[in-house]
């Protein structure tokens, strides 16, 4: 039976992954939850963990597709051998690639305006 699953990484899961590292992860747990859901830092932490997950080639018949994204998240990150640190930069990366995206959509809106 297949369970709740989302296309991409939901942010809903993120309070499940908050003990999984540690106090670095911790913290940055915390403060995505401290925000908005549409809050750069909360589409940048979304962002880093689609690409951790691999969830742009899940297929939803797959294994971890059927077992759900809670599962496939948590299992990644026990997997993970890098430390608390590579996770900061990932998801310092994934913040940077979300404001530029940001930042070209402003341009464009404005352009959008003045014509």
């Amino acid at each position: 039976m297949y369970t709740k699953n989302e296309l991409m990484f939901p942010h809903h899961v993120i309070p499940a992954l908050r003990n999984l590292r540690g106090s670095e992860w911790r913290d940055l747990v915390d403060r995505v939850l401290s925000v908005p859901e549409n809050d750069e830092q909360s589409l940048a932490f979304v962002l880093m963990m689609v690409r951790l997950n691999g969830c742009l080639a899940c297929e939803t018949d797959s294994y971890r597709a059927m077992r759900g994204c809670d599962a496939c998240a948590i299992q990644t990150l026990r997997r993970y051998k890098g430390a608390d640190r590579d996770l900061l930069h990932s998801y310092r990366q994934a913040l940077e690639d979300v404001r530029q995206y940001l930042s070209k959509q402003e341009k464009a809106e404005t352009l959008v305006e003045v014509a």
